[in-house]
């Protein structure tokens, strides 16, 4: 997970009249900034290009392919695609609230931009959709149908919106009613993490994402469950730059305890396989 270093008060501030009731989230330069120290580029955004920026920083630390949203920045991310290919690949972020319109936006930016990823956000639309909604079976459909595997946030939300959306045991009902549905959970999945094991444990087509994480805060029990039988199943997620450096977030890498034959598979191995570029 990575993007571009571009304007994005217009998508935060809609967020905040549209969700956010608490004085201290309107001075916010992101929804949940109260858990984040150092946001990139919290004062403004840098100069130059910003998909050169990005590059930069992904050269900088070994990063070969980063996975983007067409749904955030448009212009900038299909500029991206389009000159990168090899450096880039698409991700599409749904509003299960718009029904069958979302679901044909999906299959033609699926056509227009060869998708590898679909995301969404239960906590992040409005109204609020839970993970086991009746609005999300269309999405679950045809990213089965189209062979996509979907992003899906679980746990506390950071936003200071109501998180039952979001509860890890949805996803068990899910995965019951679409087998052949692959899923990766992102942005940590507390406080239900033990639980989040448990159902990976379950189901075979069930990731999970450290995006949002900075690594000195992975829970012992992902990489517990990496280390033994799960080695197949935990993705780096990162978060530039919506909320963490990569230079921090590599930086704190080599002290998380992953065995050695992990690290292939967590750094990119898993990712390759689950994104269709193995």
């Amino acid at each position: 997970m990575i993007g571009f270093p571009t304007d994005h008060r217009a998508l935060y501030d809609a967020m905040r009249r549209q969700m956010l009731r608490d004085s201290g989230s309107q001075g916010m330069a992101m929804p949940a900034e109260y858990m984040f120290n150092d946001v990139p580029h919290r004062d403004g955004v840098p100069d130059g290009d910003p998909v050169e920026v990005t590059l930069e920083e992904m050269d900088a630390h070994g990063i070969d392919v980063g996975l983007v949203s067409v749904s955030a920045a448009p212009e900038v991310t299909e500029r991206a695609l389009r000159d990168h290919p090899d450096r880039f690949v698409a991700s599409y972020t749904v509003d299960p609230n718009r029904c069958m319109d979302q679901i044909r936006e999906l299959v033609e930016a699926h056509e227009r931009h060869g998708l590898r990823a679909v995301s969404v956000f239960p906590h992040g639309v409005q109204p609020q959709v839970p993970i086991d909604a009746p609005l999300m079976y269309p999405v679950y459909a045809k990213c089965v149908e189209l062979g996509l595997p979907i992003f899906i946030t679980v746990g506390v939300a950071g936003p200071r919106v109501p998180s039952k959306c979001q509860k890890v045991e949805l996803l068990d009902q899910v995965l019951y009613d679409f087998p052949d549905l692959v899923v990766v959970m992102r942005h940590g999945a507390e406080p239900w993490v033990e639980h989040a094991v448990k159902l990976m444990v379950k189901w075979p087509n069930l990731h999970f994402s450290t995006s949002a994480f900075a690594p000195r805060y992975y829970s012992p029990a992902i990489v517990d469950y990496a280390n033994s039988r799960g080695a197949d199943r935990i993705l780096y997620g990162g978060y530039y730059p919506m909320g963490l450096e990569l230079e921090r977030i590599f930086a704190e890498l080599p002290h998380v305890g992953f065995a050695d034959d992990v690290w292939p598979k967590f750094l990119r191995h898993n990712a390759a396989r689950v994104l269709g570029l193995a």
